[in-house]
């Protein structure tokens, strides 16, 4: 690329308003060509989207459309409901926005998942806890797990079949993985704390061994 070119490259880059990740992820569900409502795109999230970011609750995506209109990646327009109900409005996502969405898929940096673990943080101050409280977080966990990992597998199978959800049900698949090994971690850290409670009892019954006269 010639100095020309990468000069007039960040121009163009820089004529781009900068977005959170949010309006990307609502932008990136346009993108599949589909002219949605804020509550089909609130749908599509929670099918997709919460497996592996999160859901936007209905008043960020509706912020996050405004957002995308005003910049003039989405247009709008109101039709009418065969059931009689009020008008809805409908986006469909602009050539511009198609560019500024591949742009940024291609482009923006590769950042690293942030994790907050809330399950480790209550199990970090395991010595605020008992042991069956402890138990009993990690049980939630490993039950919340297995259901996303259900849900993810469901998800995935219907999108398997769709040819334009090709790489979203790669994605879901990921998905089913990584709930699985978070199921999977929940067992193994109730092991560790059996072991480490046989260990205690181990340590207290020779120390009461060792101090008899």
């Amino acid at each position: 690329m010639t100095e020309k070119k990468a000069s007039g490259a960040k121009a163009n880059e820089g004529e781009r308003p900068a977005l959170p990740a949010t309006s990307w992820a609502v932008l990136g569900l346009l993108s599949f060509g589909e002219e949605l409502s804020g509550y089909d795109l609130k749908k599509w999230s929670d099918w997709s989207l919460r497996f592996f970011y999160w859901s936007p609750s209905f008043s960020q995506i509706y912020g996050e459309l405004k957002r995308l209109e005003k910049c003039g990646y989405v247009t709008s327009r109101m039709v009418a409901q065969e059931t009689g109900n009020r008008d809805k409005r409908v986006y469909v996502i602009t050539d511009e926005g198609m560019a500024a969405v591949r742009h940024w898929a291609r482009e923006a940096p590769v950042e690293p998942p942030v994790l907050k673990h809330g399950v480790m943080l209550r199990l970090w101050l395991g010595h605020l806890l008992e042991g069956d409280q402890m138990r009993e977080v990690l049980g939630r966990h490993r039950e919340y797990a297995e259901t996303m990992r259900q849900r993810a597998e469901v998800d995935a199978a219907g999108a398997r079949d769709k040819e334009e959800w090709a790489y979203p049900s790669l994605v879901l698949k990921w998905s089913e993985r990584y709930y699985a090994s978070e199921r999977d971690l929940a067992d193994a850290m109730l092991a560790d704390l059996d072991a480490a409670d046989g260990a205690a009892e181990t340590g207290e019954a020779g120390a009461r061994v060792r101090k008899r006269p």
